[in-house]
C-alpha cells in the first residue's frame, strides 16, 4: 500500500513513519510548510522541517515538503485574528487539522495516487457492529488526541491510518530510541506554531489589528476595572482585569467586543456555571446524534455527562447533568459515547447568555 505520512519533526510522526515502513508499505514522508513568518514553537520551525527530513533519511523513505502557507493563512491564521477581534477564543490547532492536516493533505494524496494518509496522532480507528468505522481514543489516555480529530468522518477514516494509536508515549519513545532516531528525546510541541514564545500572542495580534481598551463591569453594570486589550480576554479569566486587590475574586463571564466601547463582564464563581450550552457548526463522524453522551470541552479536559438535542441544522443544545463551567465561545465541544470510548462528533461553543 502507498501511504503518505505527515511528518512534523516530532517523535510521534517519526515512529509512525518507521512502523509503516517496517510493515512493508511504500511510505513517503511529507512535511507541510504552513507558516512563513517567524516561528520558534509548534511544528513550523526550520529545525522541525530539518528533523523530519533527517528522520526520513534514517528510516530510508522519501521525504518531500508541501507549501500550504496560503491555505494556512486563509483557514487558520486569519480566522484566529478575526476571532480575537470579536472577543472569541479560537482553537487554531483544530482548524489546522480540519483544513490542512486532513482535508488538504488527503486531496494531495489522492491527486498523487496514494492509498492512505497517516499521521502520528494518538488515536485509533475501530468499528461499530454494523462495520462502519469509528474514531476511538488512543491507548495512552494521557496523550489521547481524538478531541482534535473529531472532524474526521467515517468515510475519511477508510483512507486514514494512526500507526501509533495503540502505543503509549513511553513505548513510542522507546521504539524511536531502539531505531536511533534523532527525535527520540525531543519534547512535545505545546504552543501555537505561528505565535512565537519570544514575542507572544499580544505582540502577534497587535501587529495585525488595533488592540482596544475595555471597561470591566459587574453584572449590575458598575465599572470595577479596565483592561488594555479586550482582544486578550477570555471567559473564566480572573487575573489582569485591573480590579482593586483585597475584594472578592471575580471571573470573566462575558466579553462584548462588538461595540465602540468594548466591555468585559465579571461575576463570582457561581456565575460561571450554566445548565446548558449551544454548540454550532457540528460535524459528525457518522450519523447525526441525539441522546445521552459525554462532552469534552478542552484537549485534555474531563468528559462530562450531558443530553444532546438537535435544535437546527448542524446545531445542538447540550444540557448538563450537573451545572457546568461556561465554555469560551469559539472553543470546541466534542461528544463521546457514554462509555468514553469513541467520538460521536463535535462543534464550536456559542456565546452563552448571562
Amino acid at each position: 500500500m502507498r501511504v503518505m505520512i505527515g511528518m512534523s519533526g516530532g517523535v510521534d510522526s517519526s515512529v509512525a513513519a518507521a512502523l509503516l515502513h517496517e510493515q512493508g508499505h511504500e511510505v513517503v514522508g511529507v512535511t507541510m510548510r504552513l507558516w512563513g513568518g517567524e516561528s520558534d514553537t509548534g511544528c513550523c520551525s526550520v529545525s522541525d522541517v530539518d528533523d523530519a527530513r533527517r528522520v526520513a533519511q534514517q528510516i530510508g523513505i522519501e521525504h518531500v515538503v508541501f507549501n500550504f502557507s496560503d491555505e494556512f493563512d486563509e483557514h487558520v491564521v486569519q480566522p484566529y485574528v478575526d476571532a480575537h477581534q470579536k472577543g472569541i477564543t479560537p482553537n487554531p490547532c483544530i482548524e489546522c487539522n480540519r483544513h490542512l492536516k486532513f482535508e488538504r493533505l488527503a486531496e494531495r494524496a489522492d491527486e498523487l495516487g496514494f492509498d492512505a494518509v497517516a499521521t502520528g496522532h494518538h488515536a485509533r480507528i475501530g468499528a461499530h457492529a454494523n462495520g462502519r468505522l469509528r474514531l476511538e481514543r488512543g491507548a495512552d489516555l494521557a496523550k489521547d488526541q481524538s478531541y482534535v480529530l473529531h472532524m474526521v468522518t467515517a468515510e475519511g477514516l477508510e483512507h486514514t491510518s494512526f500507526p501509533i494509536g495503540h502505543m503509549t508515549k513511553d513505548e513510542v519513545r522507546e521504539h524511536a530510541a531502539r531505531l536511533g532516531l534523532r527525535t527520540a528525546g525531543k519534547p512535545d510541541s505545546q504552543d501555537v506554531c505561528f505565535v512565537s514564545r519570544a514575542d507572544g500572542r499580544e505582540h502577534f495580534l497587535g501587529n495585525r489589528i488595533p488592540l482596544r481598551t475595555a471597561r470591566v463591569v459587574d453584572r449590575d453594570g458598575t465599572q470595577v476595572g479596565e483592561v488594555p486589550s479586550v482582544e486578550m480576554v477570555t471567559l473564566g479569566q480572573r487575573r489582569g482585569l485591573g480590579t482593586p486587590g483585597g475584594g472578592p475574586v471575580r471571573y470573566v463571564i462575558g466579553v462584548d467586543a462588538s461595540s465602540d466601547q468594548p466591555t468585559v463582564i465579571v461575576g463570582d464563581a457561581d456565575d460561571l456555571l450554566v445548565s446548558s450550552q449551544i454548540v454550532h457548526s457540528m460535524t459528525w463522524v457518522d450519523d447525526a446524534f441525539e441522546g445521552e453522551a459525554l462532552a469534552q470541552t478542552s484537549a485534555h479536559g474531563d468528559p462530562r455527562p450531558c443530553q444532546v438535542t438537535s435544535i437546527g441544522e448542524r446545531e445542538v443544545q447540550i444540557d448538563w447533568d450537573l451545572r457546568s463551567t461556561r465554555i469560551a465561545p469559539g472553543q470546541s465541544v466534542v461528544l463521546y459515547d457514554p462509555t468514553n470510548t469513541w467520538v460521536i462528533g463535535g462543534g464550536i461553543a456559542q456565546r452563552s447568555p448571562l
